[in-house]
């Protein structure tokens, strides 16, 4: 069990299942630069984000609830969760812009706040649903025993991370190039496999489509 002081931000655990060295330089290097794609995500979740509780066909909406697991370490908030009439258990939903990611990023994310409900309410909590605001519709999301340990795996190694203070290497990927921390992170510096002069080639190349 963590301690209050210990736990960390549920919310980066998308950024560290995207890349594990972007997680690091936010959370144990504090660094963070925006661009479009996190500025459009962050006005998605002020709106959500304003907290309170509504009524819909007998469903109580519950905006913005503060989350935590001791057991995981994990603090942040759910963006929604329904409460249907008993028996029904608690429904999450999590807001993203833009659509579905080829990994599971944002899966692993939503059962995360599953699993700070879990252990909250005393409840278990078989699905959940991602609302991406591109198709404009919701994505159920089954919390599987696979999901459940990606998040555990996961939560013990931002733990890991934070104690030991390391940022792991970078790696130039092709989704590096939409990364907003991507001139702080100069992945394509640190490959091996590559001569000085084609890094400085690729940066010149990089700058002119900048300038454009």
């Amino acid at each position: 069990m963590f301690d209050e002081a210990d736990l960390l931000p549920l919310s980066g655990l998308s950024h560290f299942l995207f890349c594990e060295r972007r997680w690091a330089l936010i959370h144990v290097e504090r660094l963070w630069q925006e661009n479009q794609f996190t500025a459009e995500g962050r006005v998605m979740h002020e709106k959500v984000d304003e907290g309170g509780t509504g009524l819909r066909e007998g469903v109580r909406i519950a905006r913005g609830l503060p989350l935590r697991s001791l057991r995981l370490g994990l603090i942040g908030r759910a963006d929604v969760v329904e409460f249907p009439p008993p028996p029904e258990p608690p429904f999450p939903v999590e807001y993203k812009r833009g659509k579905p990611k080829p990994d599971e990023s944002d899966e692993v994310q939503l059962c995360a706040q599953a699993l700070c409900l879990e252990e909250m309410l005393g409840v278990t909590l078989p699905r959940g649903a991602l609302f991406y605001g591109l198709p404009r519709r919701r994505t159920a999301v089954e919390f599987t025993p696979q999901l459940r340990s990606i998040v555990e795996q996961a939560a013990a190694r931002i733990h890991e991370l934070v104690r030991s203070g390391t940022t792991p290497p970078g790696r130039y990927e092709k989704k590096c190039r939409g990364c907003s921390l991507f001139d702080l992170c100069m992945p394509h510096a640190v490959r091996k496999d590559r001569s000085v002069a084609e890094w400085l080639e690729e940066s010149r190349r990089a700058a002119s489509l900048d300038d454009s």
